[in-house]
C-alpha cells in the first residue's frame, strides 16, 4: 500500500504546486479509494511510511506553520520540493 500512498502523496502535491496537503487528506483519499471512508486512520502508517521514503528521496518537502522540517515530527504539511532545497 506505500507505493500507493507515495503515488496519491505525489498527485496532490502536483494538484497544489504553491500550496500543501494534509496527510490526513491522503489517508482519507486512500481509504476512500478502498469503500472504507470511515477506516481513513487505519491508512496513516502507510502514509507516513510513503512520506518518509518520498522525503528520503528528496521528491516532497515537509513543513509545519511555514518553517520547513527535516524529517516528519509531530504535526506536518507536505508539499512539493522546491528546485533550491
Amino acid at each position: 500500500m506505500s507505493a500507493n500512498a507515495e503515488s496519491t502523496i505525489l498527485c496532490f502535491v502536483a494538484s497544489r504546486p504553491d500550496g500543501t496537503t494534509c496527510p490526513s487528506e491522503v489517508a482519507r483519499s486512500l481509504a476512500n479509494d478502498h469503500n472504507a471512508p470511515l477506516e481513513w486512520r487505519d491508512y496513516m502508517p502507510a502514509v507516513h511510511e510513503a512520506v518518509d521514503a518520498l522525503i528520503a528521496r528528496r521528491e516532497i518537502t515537509l513543513s509545519w506553520k511555514s518553517v520547513v522540517m527535516g524529517e516528519r515530527a509531530g504535526p506536518y504539511r507536505i508539499s512539493a520540493r522546491k528546485q533550491n532545497l
